[in-house]
């Protein structure tokens, strides 16, 4: 880094030149796959279906858009799914912040038995049909609580946000208790506003984690209003080559030539665009607190 009034050296230099060449490449690499698949879902489909489209779009158009936002049961799954993230992220950030503030205080019965048990399990489980027969038990198919409850606390939250706090200077709980300030008090005025980035970082986690999720819906549903996005379009994906067929039967007799026509590759990478676009959108606005956060709340001291 240039300092004022001090001239960088050759081995600054060159470190900084290597530094931003490597981490751009890399940038590239990770944007390079997203750009791909959009190109494509804009271009003549019929140059798509043949390959021909790598960097540049041709052919430019949004109808593979249109058809595939008309896909039936699409509106609802995505209001079950956007409800469910938001919902989501929402407990489990909740959840995760009194959990792992209450495993910081001494006075806590049971506390290093109550916190070794949450954190075991991270490394043990039941299985598949185990949890599917709890599952059963507590009532959750068909049920859009299972979409929230198993999440709201998780074990790699917990961890974060207490190393976050034992950061936090201890003067200022104890300032607040001598003052006559309770447990919950001083968690909703004190510690809550200072670990908004940890707690960032969990959203973050929690809202990508629960946009993705479509395995709960495979086993716990089948009730049609419960799917999630996710899932309908993952139904979609596996009937890709009739779904082309309907598609192509409804658009064919309207076009003159097949640069809009609908084909399996063209589907596929248009409802992965229509999957990845949303979630993409979160990171802009919780990137400075996501960065403070996996950083201090990874690291004790």
């Amino acid at each position: 880094m240039k300092r004022k009034g001090i001239r960088p050296s050759t081995g600054d230099v060159v470190f900084n030149v290597l530094n931003y060449f490597l981490f751009g490449v890399f940038t590239i690499i990770c944007v390079l796959p997203f750009y791909y698949l959009f190109i494509n879902t804009i271009s003549d489909n019929d140059l798509t279906k043949r390959g021909l489209i790598t960097l540049i779009p041709r052919g430019l158009h949004i109808n593979n858009y249109l058809q595939v936002l008309k896909l039936r049961g699409l509106g609802n799954a995505a209001l079950v799914s956007a409800a469910r993230t938001i919902l989501g992220s929402a407990a489990a950030v909740i959840g995760s912040a009194f959990v792992g503030y209450l495993v910081t205080k001494k006075e806590m019965w049971g506390r290093r038995f109550w916190y070794r048990f949450i954190i075991i399990t991270m490394y043990f489980s039941a299985g598949l049909v185990p949890w599917y027969m709890n599952m059963v038990f507590l009532h959750l198919t068909n049920n859009f609580l299972a979409y929230i409850l198993p999440g709201i606390v998780a074990p790699f939250n917990i961890i974060l946000v207490k190393t976050y706090i034992e950061s936090i200077p201890a003067s200022l709980e104890e300032s607040a208790a001598i003052d006559g300030a309770g447990i919950l008090r001083i968690f909703t005025s004190i510690i809550w506003p200072l670990v908004t980035p940890i707690l960032a970082t969990i959203g973050v986690f929690s809202a990508v984690g629960n946009w993705n999720s479509f395995t709960d819906t495979l086993f716990l549903m089948t009730n049609e209003r419960l799917f999630t996005l996710q899932f309908v379009l993952y139904r979609y994906l596996n009937e890709v080559n009739y779904l082309a067929s309907i598609m192509r039967s409804g658009t064919i007799g309207s076009m003159a030539d097949t640069a809009q026509i609908l084909t399996p590759r063209t589907i596929q990478m248009t409802i992965s665009m229509v999957v990845v676009f949303p979630i993409l959108l979160v990171y802009p606005f919780l990137q400075r607190f996501f960065i403070k956060g996996i950083m201090i709340g990874a690291v004790k001291g």
